[in-house]
């Protein structure tokens, strides 16, 4: 054979082998692996992937009999009914919730107490007694809604959580905002409201006589267009023991009932009756305290004072009403 032929031959081979050849299937080193580097070795660090997922904060990790991690949610803080009723009764609110499993503020036990009754106005199955706690929910009103509000219901509790008074509120004024997700207030519930001075008077006469606790109490009173004797009030935002959860200033009454009273309230539309029924809680839990406070501001020689600024405070309350007409 002709060397020119042999080496077109050759050639020709040649380029067949390249195309038909296989890919590399050498393995790519993978991390964690050694691999060589012209100036030595290298380990490449190798990060893994977790067997299972943290659990989260709000879940109870356990691990089950394959020392697998199982979470569980944590039992829900129980409601301000539940926890009143259990003090009353010398039982851990927590006990009782884990118990039942639920800490609805519609939690049914035997003989534990009454449906709420909504807009009933004035109840006579329970005694009012000395001590009465306040709740109002407001709606918005005019251009700047989220700055100026209306009262739009007012419950009362007493010593004991029990429903003394629950009413919705005719505004006088046209709502522009109803703030429905908060204050649970719509159009269809004021079509059965009373108007504002029968709630008015039926607060007073409630009022008269009595110790009243509220949070931000200050608020409730004037939207009613009402006083009370400040030697009768408690406050439970302005209480120094509790005003040190919110570094000094007012705290929400949300924030106190979970961290005080390990209790859930306001988690969407508020309840005015379980509000009130919390703020009476956070009375209860320093009754002692808030009676050495008001010994201190309202000593024998100053009692005189403060009958002095109650009646200064409704002679300034009685000039709105008469404005407002």
């Amino acid at each position: 054979m002709d060397l020119k032929d042999l080496s077109s031959n050759w050639k020709k081979l040649q380029a067949t082998l390249a195309v038909e050849q296989p890919p590399d299937r050498k393995r790519k080193a993978s991390e964690g692996v050694l691999q060589p580097q012209r100036d030595g070795v290298k380990r490449v660090k190798a990060t893994p992937k977790p067997l299972f997922r943290l659990a989260k904060k709000d879940q109870n990790v356990q691990l089950d009999s394959m020392g697998v991690v199982a979470s569980t949610p944590k039992p829900a803080a129980p409601s301000a009914s539940l926890a009143l009723w259990a003090e009353d009764n010398d039982i851990p609110a927590k006990d009782l919730a884990a118990a039942y499993g639920t800490s609805s503020s519609s939690l049914s036990l035997p003989d534990f107490k009454q449906e709420d009754k909504i807009n009933q106005g004035l109840l006579t199955t329970a005694d009012a007694g000395k001590y009465i706690a306040i709740d109002c929910e407001m709606v918005g009103v005019g251009p700047t809604p989220d700055e100026e509000s209306v009262i739009a219901r007012v419950s009362i509790v007493n010593y004991h959580g029990h429903q003394i008074y629950d009413s919705f509120v005719q505004p006088k004024e046209a709502i522009t905002d109803y703030r429905t997700w908060v204050s649970g207030i719509t159009p269809r519930l004021l079509q059965e409201a009373r108007t504002f001075e029968t709630v008015q008077a039926d607060v007073a006469r409630l009022l008269d006589g009595r110790i009243l606790i509220g949070h931000s109490v200050k608020n409730d009173l004037e939207a009613l267009l009402l006083g009370h004797p400040k030697r009768d009030i408690r406050d439970t935002s302005r209480h120094p023991a509790y005003r040190k959860f919110a570094g000094g200033r007012t705290p929400g009454l949300k924030k106190l009932a979970k961290q005080v009273l390990e209790v859930d309230i306001q988690g969407g539309e508020h309840s005015s009756i379980e509000d009130a029924r919390a703020t009476m809680l956070l009375f209860r839990r320093e009754k002692d305290g808030f009676e050495r406070e008001h010994q201190k501001r309202y000593g024998a020689g100053k009692i005189k004072e403060g009958i002095d600024d109650a009646e200064k405070r409704r002679a300034r309350l009685k000039k709105k009403r008469k404005a407002k007409k």
